[in-house]
């Protein structure tokens, strides 16, 4: 008996203690799969109740996030790929090339990369708050005690404008992306010409459409993490901000993730895009 309780009671050791965040993060990882299977099948079966919420989520994200969207983007575009390639394809003459390496690093990584980022920063952290502070309210608990599912009619509408809004911001994001990189075109005084020539000679409907699909998946992963942490946030106003900086870092971890897997899976289906011409 008395080995039993020594049993029950012994502290964790060291290693159950430094594999305690990785098993938590992978607990939460299955809860939030759970969670878009559900919010998969709310939003197609009917009723469809969230078409209000849906159009103020939407605006929502929409107000918050197209001015620091613009300003990231232009930028990143000049200073990563801008001014760091430029300043390299000058030592060898090659300054013409920049537009093609423009298809490389802005429509398919730096446009939806910055864009996933800030929509996380912006409009995720205003939705795990409001969610957050729902919960703390008990008014999550109140609606499924009127019988109102709180997937259907919170986090469904969050999900799909969430998704919409980050496809089309990554078309604005390649457009002010672009911009970057014309300006350090001009900062090195060279023409436009030669810039646009290799953009156009490299650039595809595939690296679009893959730019477009690969973010607005991002935003389906952002809405469902923020989701997911406000929804279970607890501890009162203490425990929400704990919910929010949880839920940008799984975001972002969860997007860098997926765009590993989504890169190596459309390189390796569309290897003509590997060919830089």
């Amino acid at each position: 008996m008395m080995g039993r309780k020594r049993e029950i009671n012994r502290l964790p050791t060291v290693g159950e203690r430094a594999l305690m965040p990785a098993k938590n993060l992978l607990e939460e990882a299955g809860d939030m799969i759970i969670l878009t299977g559900k919010t998969l099948v709310s939003a197609v079966k009917p009723p469809y109740p969230y078409g209000g919420e849906f159009v103020s989520q939407f605006l929502f994200a929409l107000k918050l996030c197209w001015f620091p969207l613009l300003i990231s983007t232009v930028a990143f575009g000049y200073g990563a790929p801008g001014l760091q390639a430029s300043n390299f394809l000058v030592l060898f003459g090659a300054i013409d090339r920049l537009g093609g390496f423009f298809v490389l690093a802005s429509i398919r990584e730096f446009a939806p990369t910055v864009t996933a980022i800030v929509l996380a920063g912006v409009a995720g952290t205003a939705i795990t708050a409001d969610l957050g502070a729902r919960k703390i309210r008990e008014e999550l608990d109140a609606l499924q005690v009127l019988g109102v599912d709180p997937i259907k009619n919170l986090v469904v509408p969050r999900f799909l404008a969430l998704m919409l809004v980050t496809g089309l911001f990554d078309v604005y994001a390649l457009i002010f992306g672009i911009f970057g990189g014309i300006i350090a075109t001009l900062v090195n005084g060279a023409p436009l010409g030669p810039f646009w020539a290799t953009f156009f000679t490299n650039a595809s409907t595939v690296d679009l459409w893959g730019s477009v699909i690969k973010c607005t998946l991002f935003g389906a992963i952002i809405a469902i993490v923020c989701c997911y942490k406000g929804m279970t946030a607890s501890g009162g106003a203490e425990g929400v901000g704990r919910a929010v900086n949880q839920a940008v870092v799984i975001a972002f971890l969860g997007i860098f993730a997926f765009n590993y897997v989504f890169t190596q899976t459309l390189l390796a289906t569309h290897p003509e895009i590997q060919v830089i011409r």
